[in-house]
């Protein structure tokens, strides 16, 4: 398959050194990232019924705007950056943005697959690049009208996964999307592989889910048979899937960076229209701020980058 052409981008603007100034470690420790992620395109080869994060038209950002983003993301001591898209593998230049991930010395560097453009060769490639940890989810067992993002279409390429990656593979069940009872062959595939296994949700523009009874004594059986990989972020899915709201304090902008497509910052994918600040802008600041803005949709949101990225600061207060 042909890959797509990069988007032709202007050359980024040089910033004088004394632009470059890195967070202090004491500033990152206060406020800083733990967690970014990245959208390397916004253009996905599948079109899964329930996702609203991809389109079918736009081309990859361009290499030299993603180095300078990752470069700026170093700046501010991000502790693990994330490629996301979309589909980050229909980027042309991938295993470029990985080998700059690390040579920046990013701690964990991550990638969000559909994995079906898995290959050997491409997955060599990445071991070689110093690529830390993939993740993927599976919706189901089979096609549905909603999803094909399934063990039947995916089972060979996750099995050579298995056997080649020398990264940490997180291998995550979808209740919400298939018949609900395949996410739990989905755990034991994952398990039986020696991938982590994870359960999530199904969520809507907004965050939040909507499950039925079955999908709620799936995730009971489910989580059952996680044990300790069940217990996320103080077991707020649990919490929320009776019906209950599970707030907490989001450090959303500041411990958890989302970064889209045009280099603008949010406060996840879901808020994009709230908060958008160009990342090179993006200081002390603006880290300080976010830390300590109460966000209204943190109640009902399912959203686990942003709730695990915040756990470490739940002592602190926020302003109201």
């Amino acid at each position: 398959m042909v890959m797509p052409s990069a988007v032709p981008a202007p050359a980024p603007e040089p910033r004088a050194a004394s632009a470059r100034r890195r967070l202090s470690r004491r500033a990152w420790l206060a406020y800083g990232p733990f967690l970014a992620q990245l959208v390397v395109t916004r253009r996905c080869n599948l079109s899964c019924a329930y996702c609203f994060e991809y389109d079918k038209t736009s081309q990859p950002v361009a290499y030299a705007l993603l180095e300078q983003r990752l470069e700026k993301l170093h700046d501010l001591r991000a502790w693990t950056v994330c490629l996301t898209g979309g589909e980050p593998m229909l980027h042309p230049e991938l295993v470029k943005v990985v080998a700059k991930m690390r040579e920046l010395g990013f701690r964990r560097r991550q990638m969000i697959t559909n994995g079906y453009r898995l290959t050997a060769d491409l997955v060599d490639a990445l071991n070689e690049r110093g690529l830390t940890d993939l993740q993927l989810s599976v919706d189901g067992v089979r096609s549905t009208r909603t999803t094909t993002k399934v063990l039947d279409v995916l089972r060979g390429r996750l099995e050579m996964l298995a056997r080649r990656a020398r990264f940490r593979v997180v291998l995550s069940a979808v209740i919400g999307a298939a018949p609900p009872n395949e996410a739990i062959e989905v755990v034991e595939f994952a398990k039986a592989h020696g991938f982590v296994p994870r359960v999530l949700f199904v969520h809507d523009a907004n965050g939040e889910a909507r499950l039925s009874s079955a999908d709620l004594a799936a995730y009971r059986e489910a989580t059952r048979r996680l044990g300790r990989f069940g217990r996320e972020a103080h077991r707020y899915r649990g919490r929320m899937m009776t019906g209950d709201a599970a707030p907490y304090r989001c450090r959303a902008g500041s411990r958890y960076l989302y970064v889209d497509e045009l280099g603008k910052v949010s406060w996840c994918s879901q808020t994009r229209q709230v908060l958008a600040k160009d990342l090179l802008a993006y200081e002390l600041a603006d880290l300080r701020r976010e830390f300590r803005t109460e966000k209204p949709c943190s109640g009902r949101c399912s959203v686990g980058c942003s709730r695990t990225a915040s756990t470490f600061d739940e002592w602190r207060r926020q302003a109201i």
